[in-house]
């Protein structure tokens, strides 16, 4: 459609006020002042001068100019700076820093009210005039901007239209500091070379009180942030030369304020031991991303006109048919050239964009340098460039972060790609936040390496710093100025100067006298002491840094070697567990064991846990050594069986939902002694119940009812009471196979139980639990030794069951109900011996707790900590738990109470050490299964060959450069294989086969790139040869047509069918 058809539509206008809302972008007013400087750099000037005229009867008492020596520009090319958003630099391949077309306006615009631009570019002179005083004045809504030009030699104006001229001409003398043509031409004659601009901005924006926001009057050689305080503030934010000497990441541009040179500095050749680390990734593909969509949209209008361009030659042809007139073979000829170069513009635009694609999928490889600034410690962080220009300064990152010590002083640079990263408008940030968050935060990972590789933190900081001079506690403190820690920090930091004629940077040597020397600014080559370096055709020498490689969280040989002693010592305490067996042949061997956990049921029972007044299951599980004995157990003599027979109790008062749950727990004891009557009896008039392990175990109530019932001393003496029954040992161990499998039904039934239980609500529960808990204290007896189930927990299947995993018990009376079932209710009128003596021993118990190693949970994490502090009253014991490690806003110690669900131990202890609040912690919830290692089944022969395999297997696939060296796994046992660290072994073997991958991928990769390189090139010669070889035919044909006008050729084998009979007739 052409483009006239749409003139009656309406247009988007720029309006006046746009010019102050697009100024606004620059919040750092020194931003604004670094557009203009940025135009010059890109602009190829090699000098910049920023200086400031003085003009009472202007706003803020003075002019600001910029005037470079750049190619500046002609008449059309001015045209485009009027145009916003416009720009010629924009392309990926541009090193160019800007982008946008706009920074010129909106910099200008943030300085001042009004701006006047003179540019010479080859013979014209061009003036740019954009004033928001003129638009106020006028009353004017739309952006007008007069742009007059006249030629260099004559001083003529350069116009078509003299009207417009004299317009443009007058409203600069009225609105201007400039009053005539002669005023307007000493402007031009500033720029001393054949090209250049000044840009003069006048009419200065002024503070609150009056002030211009600019302060050239406290430094003449300066140009200062008016009202910004000297403390406190970064030299770059409150002076314009700071902030020009680091603006570019390596300058080529002198600048010049007021006169007075900047030394510019490269901030990698300024800082004390650099080192570089070279950064990969395919995170940032943002960037990459917009210009594979642009040029996908490029590719479809290309095609689009291509198809466009092949359906008229093709139309065309249909239509001239026969037709062989000169005009219309000329006019096919055309729209098939045009049709041909459209074709190859497309698929020269789809090679573009498969570059593109294939570039997406790459990784983005970044240079970080760090080093640590020795001459002012208090200004360190990390300098983000974008195309050379930079974007952030000093951003903490990392340690830095947590304001201490470690890696203070310590700056980084970077230079990001307008492909990687893509900088907002004003210049001051980042487009796309996430992507810069996370290139801080590998900066934060490599800055982190980088003080590890200094070694500074092993050797003292506090040293470190002094060596330099910094003696004072304040770390915003400058260094000594006494001349022995000057040539110390000037002999860390050579001195690195640029020529100010070929604008090379040279290093110059260590002089001892050369300290504090200042160097003049036109300082050049010729004076450098170094003869290979005192000639400005010299090459410049490029800064060689050490190369540092990031090292993921690799834990030192120390960390490494804790670890694994660590490992090693778990293991061996397990492994002792396992294998420890006794032989009991008496009560006395009994009394030898470490079963503090049954001999003490009623210590604790005052102390509830928050877990147990939750949830109380009906009736306790059965005991971990009863439930996971084997079925065949080791065999013994009837002797060590006791028989028991217990004094009938006194019928006791109860309610009557206990008196119901007592009936059905009696009714069920008849049941389990049945098994026991067909048994021969030791003597007959004395009949022996079976032992309580073999009984349902008693529901809540029931137990709390025969609890209650006083017990007769007769029971003691028959307690202790042994037989021996040689003859009946094969039918035990039979009967004991049965009554195991009822058990683990009985257990079946009261997880149904259990699971029924759980929605009730928790406040009865709770009520019910504090009922029962009080009554067990005050009439459970303390049991005795010499019981059936300590006999059992002597035997191979209790290491078992130590592991094995076990249910929540009721809330505990006795840390070890499930192991002295029988003694609850045999004994049960027991009297305790040492009832007054309780709370004395429960306390020394309480305090045996200081040092054991815990976790906590705090917000839903646990943490490892270790007792240092234990509190006991009548109801609760409370650790006070020193934390290993928590996050900043977490305390570094906390009370907890012993046995809440907040607290637990970093491992289950083994049966030889575990002590009443061990055990508790063990009955709390499941623990995992471990392998009975015990067992007859496993043989020695078995574990030598399982160990000799597992040596086999880490041989074969043992990674290079392991810290544990391959020939050491020959020599180790079966306890030291258990604790290799198979975890890291696995993941250095997988990193190896990820790079030997790599490696193999990238020879691949660069192989397939070579053969598409060779293809690509083959191509377009092959297009190149074709294209030749059709124009020479075309000029055949011409050459032919002018000697002889009537012939007559339309395709290519005419064309050689004629010169093949040319070639013949000749002959």
């Amino acid at each position: 459609m052409a483009y006239s058809n749409y003139s009656s539509l309406s247009r988007a206008q720029l309006t006046f006020e746009y010019l102050h809302t697009n100024s606004t972008t620059h919040e750092f007013l020194f931003g604004a002042l670094a557009e203009l400087v940025d135009n010059s750099r890109d602009a190829s000037a090699t000098r910049i001068d920023i200086y400031t005229e003085k003009r009472p009867e202007l706003r803020g008492g003075f002019m600001l100019c910029f005037l470079d020596d750049g190619i500046g520009m002609d008449h059309n090319e001015a045209k485009h700076v009027i145009q916003f958003g416009k720009s010629s630099k924009r392309s990926p391949e541009s090193t160019h820093i800007g982008q946008y077309g706009n920074g010129l306006k909106s910099g200008s615009m943030r300085i001042g009210r009004d701006f006047i631009m003179f540019t010479k570019h080859n013979n014209t002179l061009t003036c740019l005039f954009l004033s928001r005083t003129f638009h106020e004045e006028e009353g004017l809504d739309e952006v007008i901007v007069p742009l007059p030009s006249w030629d260099l030699k004559t001083k003529e104006p350069l116009t078509s239209d003299p009207e417009k001229y004299a317009i443009e001409t007058e409203l600069i003398f009225k609105y201007s500091p400039f009053k005539s043509e002669q005023q307007l031409m000493e402007q031009f004659n500033k720029i001393d070379s054949n090209c250049g601009t000044l840009v003069i901005i006048y009419n200065l924006k002024l503070m609150d009180n009056g002030e211009p926001e600019l302060d050239v009057e406290t430094d003449h050689q300066d140009i200062l942030m008016a009202g910004t305080p000297v403390e406190g503030v970064k030299p770059e934010r409150r002076s314009f030369r700071a902030y020009a000497a680091v603006l570019y990441i390596d300058p080529r541009m002198r600048i010049f304020i007021q006169g007075h040179k900047v030394r510019t500095k490269r901030l990698s050749c300024c800082l004390y031991k650099p080192r570089l680390y070279k950064y990969s990734s395919t995170r940032f593909k943002t960037r990459a991303e917009q210009e594979v969509k642009k040029a996908d949209h490029l590719v479809k209008i290309a095609e689009e006109k291509a198809k466009e361009a092949e359906s008229k030659r093709v139309a065309l042809e249909a239509r001239l048919g026969d037709d062989l007139s000169k005009d219309s073979r000329a006019l096919l000829r055309k729209v098939q050239d045009a049709a041909m170069m459209l074709r190859r513009d497309a698929d020269m635009k789809k090679r573009i964009l498969e570059v593109k694609q294939k570039a997406l999928k790459d990784p983005k490889e970044l240079h970080f340098i760090f080093g640590v600034n020795i001459e002012q410690r208090d200004l360190d962080g990390m300098f983000v460039y974008n195309c050379s220009r930079l974007i952030k300064m000093y951003e903490k990152t990392g340690p830095q972060l947590e304001g201490g010590m470690a890696c203070g002083g310590v700056v980084g640079v970077v230079d990001v790609p307008y492909l990687v990263l893509e900088p907002t408008h004003n210049k001051q940030d980042f487009a796309d936040a996430k992507e810069y968050r996370h290139l801080l935060k590998s900066m934060g990972e490599h800055l982190a390496q980088y003080w590890k590789d200094t070694n500074i933190a092993q050797k003292g900081i506090v040293k470190f710093w002094d060596e330099f001079g910094y003696l004072s506690a304040s770390w915003s403190a400058p260094p000594s100025a006494e001349l022995r820690y000057k040539r110390r920090r000037a002999m860390e930091i050579p001195l690195t100067i640029q020529c100010d004629k070929c604008l090379k940077w040279r290093t110059l040597p260590f002089q001892m006298d050369a300290v504090d020397k200042r160097y003049p600014d036109s300082w050049v080559c010729l004076m450098n002491p170094d003869s290979t370096q005192d000639r400005c055709d010299a090459s410049e020498q490029k800064q060689n840094l050490p190369c540092g490689v990031l090292k993921k969280d690799k834990p030192t040989s120390e960390d490494k070697q804790k670890e694994l002693a660590e490992k090693i010592k778990q293991q061996q305490e397990k492994l002792e567990a396992m294998q420890k067996t006794t032989t009991i042949k008496s009560a006395a061997d009994i009394k030898k064991l470490p079963l503090e956990v049954s001999m003490k049921p009623a210590e604790n029972s005052s102390q509830p846990t928050r877990s147990s007044e939750r949830t109380r299951p009906r009736s306790p599980p059965l005991p971990a050594h009863l439930k996971n004995a084997p079925s065949v157990p080791p065999t013994r003599t009837a002797s060590q069986r006791p028989t028991r027979t217990p004094a009938p109790p006194p019928a006791p008062k109860v309610e009557p939902s206990k008196s119901r749950a007592a009936a059905k727990a009696a009714a069920a004891k008849p049941a389990a002694a049945k098994p026991a009557a067909a048994k021969p009896a030791a003597p007959a008039a004395k009949p022996t119940p079976k032992a309580p392990a073999r009984t349902p175990p008693p529901t809540r109530s029931s137990r709390a009812s025969t609890k209650a019932t006083p017990a007769k001393p007769a029971a003691t003496s028959q307690r202790k009471r042994i037989t021996e029954q040689k003859d009946s040992e094969e039918e035990e161990e039979d009967e004991e196979e049965e009554e195991e499998e009822e058990e683990e039904e009985e257990e079946e039934e009261e997880s149904e139980e259990e699971s029924e239980e759980e929605p009730q609500t928790k406040k009865p529960k709770m009520a019910a639990a504090v009922g029962n808990r009080s009554k067990v204290v005050e009439k459970a007896p303390p049991p005795k030794r010499g019981k059936l189930d300590e006999v059992k927990t002597l035997t191979q299947p209790e290491k078992k069951g130590a592991s094995a995993p076990t249910r929540q018990t009721p809330a505990p009376p006795s840390p070890d109900l499930k192991s002295i079932s029988t003694q609850q209710q045999v004994a049960k009128g027991k009297t305790p011996d040492k009832a007054p003596e309780e709370p004395e021993t429960d306390a020394k118990n309480a305090q045996k707790d200081k040092g054991l190693l815990v976790e906590v949970r705090v917000n839903k994490e646990w943490f490892t900590g270790k007792v240092i502090a234990v509190e006991t009253n009548k109801q609760s014991v409370r650790w006070k738990v020193k934390f290993d490690y928590v996050p900043l806003s977490t305390p570094k110690d906390r009370w907890v109470f012993k046995g809440s669900d907040e607290v637990r131990l970093m491992r289950p202890p083994s049966p030889i050490t575990q002590t009443p609040d061990t055990q508790q912690e063990m009955e709390k919830g499941p623990a995992t299964m471990e392998p009975d290692t015990t067992q007859p089944g496993t043989s020695r022969e078995v574990t030598d060959s399982l160990v000799t395999m597992l040596r086999t297997m880490l041989r074969y696939f043992y990674p290079p450069a392991f810290r544990i060296p391959k020939d050491d796994v020959n020599s180790m046992t079966a306890e030291e294989l258990v604790g290799f660290p198979l975890k890291e072994y696995f993941q250095q073997y997988e990193s190896g086969l990820q790079s030997l991958c790599n490696s193999y991928q990238s020879r691949a990769d660069a192989r397939a790139k070579a053969v598409e390189e060779k293809n690509n090139s083959t191509e377009v010669k092959l297009k190149e040869a074709d294209e030749k070889l059709q124009k020479l035919r075309t000029n055949i044909v011409a050459l032919l047509q002018k000697v002889q006008e009537d012939i007559d050729i339309n395709t290519d084998d005419e064309l050689d069918a004629y010169i093949e009979d040319l070639l013949t007739k000749g002959d």
